[in-house]
């Protein structure tokens, strides 16, 4: 059998950003409610689209792989924040990058998106009908963002991560995972006013993303545990031999009840949502990126990774790392040159979220 190793890596993070000094310039709140609430601290804001972050995350991984993008044989991108439904997000990266032969498609399970892609591109590669990948998670949650809504403007940030998975013979890889849907409770995470049920002739108003935060906080840590415990017990081992435990950053609190609950020490957790956020899918994907750049992540590196999202979607992956954790190339790629600060960028917005509330 076929394995799906990750032989390159890379992440866009836009450069304009939101502190929590700043976000309550918008919304009634502080920094230390904020962090002690979230453990965010700042939030990045694209100036560009989803597809433009998800390109410069693929470039990077492309490089650090060390291979030519016509070489790919899929491009998958998992994002709620797609650039455009039809044409298909994933084919204007495709297109971006230069991966002329690949096939090109979009995933959405919200918040676990990367590693049910992940799942997706690793199983072509195992039956043989693949042999080289780029898995991208890339999200402009602040689209979503209703700016007079305090639970809403502090949570969530814009960026992307990219993974090359290419086909090898020896274990290494996404060797063990668990997805699945808790369905029967998809209401307490949602978009309104959005998708093809609605009638496009009559008044709309605008998408709000609504969620019921302690019905999310227990389900996460209770699917994200669980689905762990599934992991380790399909790939035999024990969280002793975990080596990295990579979490879905929605919540510092929630990043602590799983570490808690598994029982996996503080120098074992990679954590970056301090800077920025919750990103949704791209989460994970970036943080695979810093937990190697912060040598977290070391040669042969055992690593458990957990999300859950709106759906209500869940997944767990164990994953072995490969021998490499230095880039073959570091790419050039970068985003445009932004002129205006984070707040700058969102002020049309926060008036509009601030005009639509009741009087």
């Amino acid at each position: 059998m076929a394995y799906a190793h990750i032989t390159g890596w890379g992440k866009c993070i836009p450069p304009a950003s939101i502190s929590n000094d700043e976000i309550s310039e918008i919304v009634d709140t502080n920094d230390e409610w904020i962090t002690t609430r979230t453990g965010i601290k700042s939030r990045r804001v694209s100036h560009v689209s989803t597809a433009e972050l998800a390109t410069v995350a693929a470039k990077h991984a492309i490089d650090c792989a060390g291979i030519d993008a016509k070489d790919i044989d899929l491009v998958i991108l998992a994002t709620c924040t797609p650039s455009t439904v039809v044409a298909n997000t994933a084919s204007l990266i495709q297109k971006n990058i230069g991966a002329t032969g690949a096939a090109a498609m979009d995933t959405n399970a919200a918040c676990s998106g990367f590693l049910y892609a992940l799942q997706a591109a690793t199983a072509q590669i195992q039956a043989g009908m693949i042999k080289k990948a780029v898995v991208i998670a890339a999200e402009r949650m602040t689209w979503y963002v209703n700016w007079a809504r305090r639970d809403s403007a502090v949570l969530f940030g814009d960026g992307a991560g990219a993974v090359v998975l290419e086909a090898a013979d020896t274990p290494a890889g996404l060797l063990g995972t668990k997805t699945g849907c808790d369905s029967e409770d998809r209401d307490i995470l949602h978009i309104t006013n959005f998708g093809s049920d609605l009638n496009k002739y009559e008044p709309i108003g605008p998408s709000d993303l609504l969620f019921e935060g302690r019905e999310i906080f227990k389900r996460a840590v209770k699917g994200m545990s669980e689905a762990c415990d599934d992991v380790l017990t399909q790939a035999n081992l024990s969280l002793d031999d975990i080596n990295v435990l990579v979490p879905h950053q929605a919540n510092l609190r929630i990043i602590q009840a799983i570490q808690h609950r598994l029982k996996v020490p503080d120098e074992k957790v990679m954590v970056n949502i301090a800077d920025y956020g919750n990103t949704s899918a791209a989460t994970i994907a970036i943080a695979l990126c810093e937990a190697v750049e912060q040598g977290l992540i070391k040669p042969h590196s055992n690593i458990m990774s957990a999300a859950f999202g709106a759906g209500l979607t869940w997944a767990a992956s164990y994953i072995k790392w490969g021998e490499r954790v230095t880039p073959i190339k570091v790419s050039d790629a970068t985003l445009p040159p932004c002129e205006l600060t984070g707040l700058e960028l969102v002020a049309p917005a926060v008036k509009a979220c601030k005009d639509a509330e009741p009087s």
